[in-house]
């Protein structure tokens, strides 16, 4: 792009350091903003009184913030595993929104441990916003277009035979098509080494953040944000996610796309 004066190019200049100044603000200061009145109520919520340890460890509430969830969305919570954010996100989105857990068939068969786990959340007190959505992950379907498609340490196993070898940017376009237009995609993993791609998701349960990053844009994602909340510079990313040295505590990466609005 050619620039004819120069007052042009101080202007751009202005808009390219307000676009930075926003990235960090989103990863570095924006958590530190008072929360909003439905958030801190969710995290009160009596349902939660056995996940309150672990609260300022997954900064539960300042990423439901980041999220920018709000009361009546529809959130989809991707293999929720024992319920610790499908617990927040139903206490903020209330008696007039809606969370779906996303479980894989296979996952959640009868019988099977992960059955018990999902059942778990749907219909107990204070979880009567909740369904649990068994599906093919190669194939997700929704009974209506959500506001937010939230993962947490799970896109890293997709490409692996744990999920049976899903493509990222395949699964990717699938979740561009289930959210609302301005719908919010938020993707929480373990951090690789660079340039690692995907060699280690297998081994390490780690993912190279570029790649990931890649693999959702092509979908046709935007890049609201990327926020640091969650790093961790003592993690030099060799180390299995569940060795003891490390478990709880990795470098992980926050991004939150967004679907165009129209």
């Amino acid at each position: 792009m050619a620039f004819l004066v120069w007052d042009d190019r101080i202007m751009t200049m202005r808009n390219a350091v307000s676009a930075a100044v926003i990235t960090l603000l989103a990863s570095s200061v924006a958590y530190a903003a008072p929360l909003a009145d439905y958030i801190s109520s969710a995290m009160t919520a009596p349902i939660r009184q056995g996940d309150r340890a672990d609260d300022s460890r997954r900064h539960g509430a300042e990423i439901a913030a980041l999220a920018g969830i709000k009361p009546s969305e529809r959130v989809a919570d991707f293999l929720p595993g024992g319920g610790y954010w499908t617990r927040i996100f139903s206490g903020i989105v209330g008696s007039e929104g809606k969370v779906l857990d996303i479980w894989p068939a296979g996952m959640v068969a009868p019988g099977s441990k992960g059955e018990t786990r999902m059942k778990a959340l749907i219909g107990a007190p204070g979880l009567e916003n909740v369904a649990a959505v068994p599906d093919d992950l190669a194939h997700l379907t929704l009974p209506a277009p959500v506001d937010v498609f939230f993962t947490s340490q799970n896109l890293h196993d997709l490409p692996t035979p744990f999920l049976g070898n899903v493509d990222i940017t395949a699964f990717s376009k699938n979740v561009f098509d289930l959210l609302k237009p301005g719908g919010r995609f938020v993707v929480i993993d373990h951090v690789a080494a660079p340039g690692t791609g995907l060699s280690e998701t297998n081994t390490l349960h780690r993912i190279d953040p570029a790649i990931a990053k890649k693999a959702i844009l092509s979908a046709g994602f935007s890049l609201k944000f990327e926020s640091k909340l969650l790093s961790n510079p003592e993690d030099d990313h060799h180390l299995k996610v569940f060795d003891p040295a490390i478990r709880g505590k990795t470098d992980q990466f926050i991004f939150v796309f967004t679907k165009p609005a129209l």
